[in-house]
């Protein structure tokens, strides 16, 4: 039984240990400011476009920065360039809860602050995971990546959860506010961090040093294919755009957010700790690009069902809310596995020397597919309904990742051995 449960090794190295105290603290408060950002868009507008239009304003800077950032995570001390980014994302949630606390209701003026936090999110996130390999031996990497994981979906529960009981008593300010004050707790980690200079010497900071990077994924099909079709799953396959206008048109929700909304903004996260905690089987899967396959699939479908089932909501938005949430439920699973294989993928690719750019393409693709679907997911609910544009991007999801598989064979071949380590 033991085998099923998280190997809390990693957390005997004091480094670890602290990030990953201060990362159950400083999650919570991210999630909050996740789930106040789309409220006060849809409050201020009552139009899924504008939430979705937060996709695109948060789009660019995860490109950019995402990709600078990994190459600045292998040209110097990523110790300095942790402490940098942490204090720049407490500094983006202050801003947040002023404009909120002074009333500003200026749509323009949340999008161009949620840019600036994502900006200095696009930093940190590679430059943490290519961080976290210089603190420990190799065969406590998957253990670390799943506890990190687990914090990181049991934030995004509790997030939102929190966020909509909170808003009973207080405003979306409030929320803001105990985002920044957590961001505390990460800036204190991170100072107390070894020193974690680049000996190598060989990264730039400039233009050439992403290309490089580049150059060195196109030469790993399998890699390559397992940003691809993530992509494919998050861009057509991830509704949370329209969350805030299905919790109040399809499930009776406040037009504020209330539980119902947090009830939606949860399920994947509780699914997703749930495959967490009952992974034990995963070692045991050789044929690691199939399952990947097979996760996505199971993402699509759930999707699907997530769809129909608000559109049938009706006069029975109570039970259908709770058929929706399963939904959602079994997608944050399946997502939890296909992430889980494909970041064993990508550790057994990199070397310490690239490491940083390639997390930085990988924060692109995980963070920026959800931005992009966020843009086209508020589109097509405009154009077509909330109905439509969930169910028929699960189905999107589907055929697109089979079409992509098939044209790039090697990635559904892909095994490692049988001693290998996940």
């Amino acid at each position: 039984m033991r085998k099923l449960f998280a190997d809390t090794t990693p957390l005997q190295t004091p480094d670890f240990r602290r990030l990953w105290l201060a990362g159950i603290v400083t999650v919570i408060g991210a999630n909050l400011t996740i789930f106040a950002v789309p409220v006060q868009l849809y409050a201020l507008t009552q139009s899924s476009a504008y939430v979705g239009l937060s996709g695109l304003f948060a789009l660019v800077p995860l490109v950019v920065f995402g990709l600078w950032g990994g190459a600045w995570a292998d040209a110097m001390d990523r110790r300095v360039l942790l402490v940098i980014t942490s204090v720049g994302l407490a500094l983006a949630s202050v801003l947040l809860w002023l404009q909120a606390a002074l009333a500003l209701n200026n749509v323009w003026v949340v999008l161009c602050l949620l840019a600036v936090q994502q900006g200095f999110y696009a930093v940190n996130s590679p430059t943490r995971s290519a961080a976290i390999p210089r603190m420990l031996p190799g065969e406590q990497l998957p253990a670390a990546n799943s506890l990190n994981m687990t914090v990181m979906q049991f934030g995004a529960i509790v997030g939102p959860l929190l966020a909509g009981v909170m808003l009973r008593w207080v405003d979306l300010s409030t929320l803001y506010a105990i985002d920044a004050v957590t961001c505390l707790a990460a800036i204190w980690a991170t100072v107390r961090l070894a020193p974690m200079r680049n000996g190598q010497g060989s990264a730039g900071f400039g233009f050439g040093a992403v290309l490089d990077g580049f150059r060195y994924l196109a030469g790993n099909q399998v890699v390559l294919m397992s940003f691809v079709v993530d992509l494919i799953a998050m861009i057509f396959g991830m509704p949370r755009a329209l969350f805030p206008q299905m919790a109040h048109e399809s499930f009776g929700g406040p037009i504020e957010g209330g539980t119902t909304m947090a009830l939606l903004a949860a399920a994947m996260s509780v699914g997703a700790v749930a495959g967490g905690v009952f992974s034990g089987w995963l070692p045991r899967i050789r044929r690691r690009g199939l399952a990947v396959v097979v996760a996505i699939v199971v993402w699509g479908a759930a999707m699907i069902g997530f769809g129909v089932a608000g559109g049938m909501a009706g006069g029975h938005a109570g039970a259908l809310l709770w058929i929706a949430f399963a939904f959602l439920a079994i997608g944050g699973a399946a997502d939890m596995v296909s992430a889980a294989f494909r970041s064993t993928i990508l550790q057994q690719a990199a070397s310490d020397e690239v490491r940083g750019r390639l997390q930085g393409v990988f924060t692109v693709v995980v963070a920026g597919g959800p931005r992009l679907a966020d843009a086209a997911h508020g589109g097509a609910a405009a154009m077509v309904g909330t109905t439509v544009a969930a169910a028929g991007g699960g189905a999107l999801v589907v055929i697109v990742v089979v079409l992509a598989v098939l044209a790039a064979p090697a990635f559904i071949r892909y095994r490692v051995a049988e001693g290998d380590k996940v």
